[in-house]
């Protein structure tokens, strides 16, 4: 297969590939004689073909993908102009401690928003694919460390947690987050009322360090049995 015809079939996959494609799914697709360092010159090759057009080709964390441009989103939502729903806060808050703060545990999150985890709420961002158990601290009871998956970024379209915004640097609201998650999150998770809150308010507190630091292990937590809502 020539330059020309392995770039062909490597657009036609991606246009019509309905999850992120990873590099090494293309080389087995492309066949014997193309090799990594060609892949990644037809990924650029397209992405500069397409720079003048409405759907642009990314980098994602599970590989590259072909996708609308943000500005024009607003346009093509006339097609399906459903009202995006609205989140609980607590999942807002919940998704956001363990995207900034990750690996965290219950307890962790619980001393960040000063209240009991529900753990359907932790459960619903598993079942999402957003969260996931990453390990255990060794501690008393070993609790489990949460952060989140590839997916998460895929599905807020980074390629790494690197380019999720700085949080000294940036106003991020509920309100605003709940913009960005509008497309991700199921619909049933709507079950208390939006807010618009800071994320650097006193009501979630940010001090205990920088993004991906666990708070101290002598940090005062609740009894496993305190945590626990019905």
């Amino acid at each position: 297969m020539n330059t020309l015809d392995a770039k062909r079939v490597l657009e036609t996959a991606l246009l019509c590939a309905q999850q992120p494609m990873p590099e090494r799914d293309m080389l087995t697709l492309l066949g014997e004689g193309v090799d990594a360092p060609s892949v990644g010159l037809m990924l650029t090759q397209l992405q500069q073909d397409w720079s003048d057009r409405g759907v642009e080709l990314v980098h994602l964390a599970t590989g590259w993908r072909f996708q609308s441009r943000p500005g024009l989103r607003d346009v093509l939502d006339r097609l399906h102009p459903e009202k995006p729903p609205r989140y609980a806060r607590a999942t807002l808050e919940t998704l956001a401690i363990i995207a900034y703060k990750q690996p965290v545990t219950r307890g962790d999150i619980e001393d960040i928003r000063g209240v009991t985890v529900n753990s359907l709420t932790i459960k619903q961002l598993e079942e999402r694919g957003w969260v996931e158990v990453i390990g255990h601290r060794d501690t008393v009871g070993r609790p489990a460390l949460f952060a989140t998956t590839r997916h998460f970024l895929d599905d807020l379209g980074l390629q790494s947690l690197d380019q999720l915004p700085p949080i000294e640097s940036s106003m991020v609201s509920l309100q605003n987050l709940e913009l960005v998650l509008a497309r991700g999150l199921p619909s049933n998770a709507a079950t208390e009322e939006s807010a618009t809150v800071p994320l650097t308010t006193p009501e979630l507190d940010w001090t205990a360090g920088d993004v991906g630091a666990v708070l101290p292990s002598d940090a005062p937590t609740l009894s496993p049995s305190e945590r626990e809502t019905p």
